[in-house]
């Protein structure tokens, strides 16, 4: 059982745009924090109103990366330990007890925690889905996201003990949420080619196949069945439209070259 007051010093931090549907779940999985931190990108259904309804504190500021968010809500943080988490995750209540014993009697000034994650309501175990163990849970000042445009990481420095619980993750409602959510990632992942200046081609040919392959064969996706090849498939076609994005930009600077000579 977990006392009353055990996660009181830790803030809960979660950004959001339009999670009506999922807010709620995640900010209830997490029972007792000390204070509950949603930084919102001017959602236009119920996410605010449910966030607040659910105790958070809630601001309001334009998206400029999921990093840069994530820096700016730590940094209203109050209380000693910070856990991050998405709208789209909840916690085990495993991991509930484990994160109170570990904030009364720290091991490290932050914890790793696995995450297991569903496509499509399939558990998926490979994929290199499975071995997806990410710093959510340190101590104020000691974790900072670099500046990148997708797939955020923390940069945390210093030992950093495992916990046994989960992170459960449901990235995606459905197919069409997939896709959407695939065709910003990649525009945003191009950007963030572009800007190191690298080529769009041969990539768009080598880089595709290279995920597939990866995520197939060498990270047994094969063993996940159909949900694991659609997923694997889907993966490549997302790195074909980054390269496709960067040709675009590149065809974009060479065309306003021409008009402006």
């Amino acid at each position: 059982m977990i006392s009353a007051g055990a996660l009181s010093n830790c803030s809960l931090v979660v950004i959001t745009r339009n999670e009506q549907d999922r807010i709620a779940r995640c900010l209830e999985s997490v029972p007792g924090v000390g204070e509950i931190i949603v930084v919102d990108s001017f959602s236009t259904d119920r996410t605010v109103e449910i966030a607040r309804l659910h105790g958070a504190r809630v601001f309001q500021r334009e998206f400029k990366s999921a990093g840069d968010q994530k820096n700016w809500a730590m940094g209203k943080a109050e209380k000693d330990w910070i856990l991050v988490l998405d709208a789209d995750e909840t916690l085990s209540s495993e991991l509930v007890r484990e994160i109170s014993e570990a904030l009364g009697a720290p091991r490290g000034e932050g914890y790793r925690i696995r995450r297991r994650s569903e496509f499509l309501g399939a558990r998926i175990r490979f994929c290199g889905w499975h071995n997806d163990w990410i710093i959510r849970l340190f101590r104020r000042g000691k974790g900072l996201y670099p500046e990148r445009e997708v797939h955020e990481e923390l940069r945390f420095e210093g030992p950093a003990p495992r916990l046994a619980g989960v992170i459960e993750h449901r990235p995606y409602r459905d197919l069409d949420d997939y896709v959407d959510r695939m065709k910003s990632y990649s525009r945003r992942g191009a950007a963030e080619l572009d800007r190191r200046g690298s080529p769009w081609f041969p990539g768009i040919v080598t880089h595709p196949i290279a995920r597939f392959i990866r995520m197939y064969v060498l990270q047994l996706g094969f063993l996940d069945g159909g949900y694991g090849f659609v997923l694997c498939m889907l993966a490549s076609v997302g790195v074909f439209l980054k390269y496709a994005f960067v040709r675009e930009l590149s065809a974009g600077r060479v065309r306003g070259k021409a008009g402006a000579a």
